[in-house]
């Protein structure tokens, strides 16, 4: 009875903190996304720096969830609570590629993704004489890897922002962003093509998503190069998104 009491103890004590990780995962994906839409307002704003500053502070507040996430997977083995975290990792990777795309036009590595999950601290030591104890502070560190397997995830669903990014665009009258998108997305599924039905069932899945992405693009600057002489910059928008149906009704999307 003794033995079976310390492993109900142990395997309460794990449900709880895989309820905690969760429950902070959940938080990351809806902060993440709250970034990502304000991102979007990147191409329509007249202030594009306020909106990359705003999104900073977002992401920071994001990146302090993440340290209590690091901080309670202390002495465990990440892999056993991969599956409550994995979501908020995908979402925030997604919102860190989207706005380091917009900056630099260029894709954010896994390694400059883990340098800025990083974290450092610094508790003070309560003595009652300073002068005789010179270490007042003792630094804590604490960092979360995001698995390669994550990265792959969020870039593929970089994609279906970009595309989105894409059509706005056209919509504000930018007629080189579709091109360069293209030519950005192109890159993003050959290297995806690679890995094909070799790496996790989860990237394979999203693979066809990634495709429909990048036709909608395509077919955006196909319209913009052989039609966009013929077609009014204010109606351009609205001939991408009835496309886009079309190309959706094709595939039996709903």
């Amino acid at each position: 009875m003794t033995s079976f009491k310390s492993f109900q103890l142990e395997l309460d004590t794990r449900h709880d903190k895989y309820e905690r990780l969760v429950k902070l995962s959940r938080d990351i994906t809806i902060e993440s996304k709250r970034t990502i839409f304000l991102l979007h307002r990147f191409t329509s704003a007249p202030n594009g720096e306020e909106i990359l500053k705003e999104s900073e502070v977002k992401l920071d507040a994001v990146r302090q969830k993440i340290k209590q996430v690091a901080q309670e997977l202390i002495g465990e083995d990440m892999y056993q609570f991969h599956r409550a975290i994995s979501p908020g990792l995908q979402e925030y990777v997604e919102a860190v590629s989207f706005q380091y795309f917009i900056k630099t036009r260029s894709l954010i590595s896994v390694e400059e993704i883990n340098k800025q999950l990083i974290f450092t601290a610094e508790d003070r030591e309560e003595t009652t004489n300073t002068t005789s104890n010179s270490r007042d502070k003792q630094p804590h560190t604490w960092s979360l890897k995001v698995t390669p397997v994550d990265y792959l995830l969020g870039v593929a669903d970089l994609t279906g922002e970009l595309m989105r990014l894409c059509i706005s665009s056209v919509g504000n009258g930018d007629i080189d962003t579709p091109f360069e998108l293209s030519q950005f997305l192109r890159q993003i599924y050959d290297g995806f093509t690679f890995i094909g039905n070799t790496g996790p069932y989860e990237v394979s899945k999203k693979l066809y998503t990634l495709k429909q992405s990048l036709a909608k693009v395509e077919n955006a600057c196909y319209t913009l190069k052989v039609r966009g002489s013929e077609i009014p910059k204010h109606m351009l928008a609205d001939v991408f998104s009835t496309k886009t149906e079309l190309i959706d009704q094709d595939e039996g999307l709903p």
